[in-house]
């Protein structure tokens, strides 16, 4: 929606009505993607800056908690007979 009002091709009530949003907020996005626009096509280090770091460990426990919990679920619904076996 921000794009569209900067390319400029519809003015900001044709695309309020079209979004069904009121025109200041489609102001306030176009105003937000030209402010960060600039950050997309800047220096390798503000992009990288931006990446959050990644506990893989953690997220590896939790793969395990969550399969562990499927299985033990799956298990407990099939013998209950809530779950059928030909998925």
């Amino acid at each position: 929606m921000a794009l569209a009002a900067i390319k400029g091709e519809k003015t900001l009530s044709e695309l309020a009505k079209l979004f069904d949003v009121h025109p200041h907020q489609i102001t306030a996005w176009k105003a937000q993607l030209q402010e960060g626009a600039a950050g997309v096509f800047g220096s390798g280090t503000a992009a990288a800056e931006a990446v959050p770091v990644v506990d893989l460990k953690l997220l590896h426990a939790k793969i395990g908690e969550l399969t562990l919990e499927k299985n033990f679920l799956s298990g407990a619904l099939s013998k209950a007979g809530l779950l059928s076996a030909k998925r």
